[in-house]
């Protein structure tokens, strides 16, 4: 397949679904033409109606008046059955792509009535073209088919191609953890103004110093651990921060990818 010439349809259009839409579209691997979305909301479909996309409020009436080559699922987990089942039928043949997290292979095979699925776990960070996605798949699959979603996918994010049974951690390491450095930004700010800072001031200093971290990371490539050492001095302020918070701050972060790896065995009924 060739994604100057393929048409790509999303069930669902919500902050993931609708940001891979987006994030091939502004980056221009897929022109707007060749995209449609199916959502429920009015003001999600305006939205993306404004920008050249075909946008309907019925999965199936938007199947059979676009007729995708691609179809992408991003429904939430918990109603993929009753969304997806009914579409059977007209899934046959297509090249399937899901985000959906904690639904496994096995599972979509018997909704969508085929084996050419693709599972992915993408984050948010896509829309800016700057998104990790894992990517899974199918018995059905063919190289063909793998090569061409990763490569349509490039244009806004690492795309690493990996076990089904390796999805799940990719989904919390790479999807939940946009949330986790939000929490940290949220938290650096209330101790900066507990100590004394401006609140706008201080908000302000905290999100343009994680921006050029950041972003000076991914220019360096630099270990973590490196690019810590750079900023601490010996017997330093830096260095009695990161001993106050080292231990609890790790344990933290693994409890809670323990939670949600066990939340996401729930949903998909493990």
């Amino acid at each position: 397949m060739d994604a100057a010439n393929v048409r790509i349809a999303f069930v669902g259009a919500g902050a993931m679904g609708g940001a891979i839409a987006r994030g091939i579209c502004t980056s221009g691997g897929v022109d707007a033409s060749r995209i449609a979305v199916a959502d429920p909301a009015p003001q999600t479909r305006a939205s993306f109606s404004e920008m050249g996309i075909a946008a309907f409020p019925d999965a199936s009436e938007m199947l059979a008046a676009f007729d995708p080559d691609v179809v992408l699922l991003a429904v939430k987990p918990q109603v993929a059955a009753a969304v997806i089942a009914p579409l059977a039928v007209a899934l046959s043949g297509r090249l399937v792509v899901s985000i959906m997290a904690g639904v496994p292979l096995e599972k979509l095979y018997g909704l969508c009535a085929t084996e050419r699925i693709v599972r992915l776990m993408p984050n948010l960070p896509v829309a800016a073209g700057l998104g990790a996605i894992a990517l899974a798949a199918g018995v059905g699959v063919s190289d063909e088919d793998a090569a061409f979603v990763a490569d349509l996918l490039s244009s806004v994010a690492v795309v690493k191609p990996m076990r089904e049974d390796q999805l799940d951690v990719a989904g919390v390491v790479s999807g939940s953890s946009p949330a986790f450095f939000a929490f940290f930004v949220d938290c650096l700010t209330r101790a900066g103004i507990e100590a004394g800072l401006p609140a706008a001031d201080c908000r302000e200093m905290v999100e343009a110093t994680m921006r050029g971290t950041a972003q000076q990371l991914l220019d360096s490539g630099e270990h973590p651990r490196i690019y810590m050492e750079r900023v601490s001095s010996p017997g330093g302020t830096t260095i009695a921060a990161l001993r106050a918070m080292e231990g609890d701050v790790f344990y933290a972060i693994t409890d809670a990818v323990d939670a949600a790896l066990e939340r996401t065995r729930e949903l998909a009924g493990k």
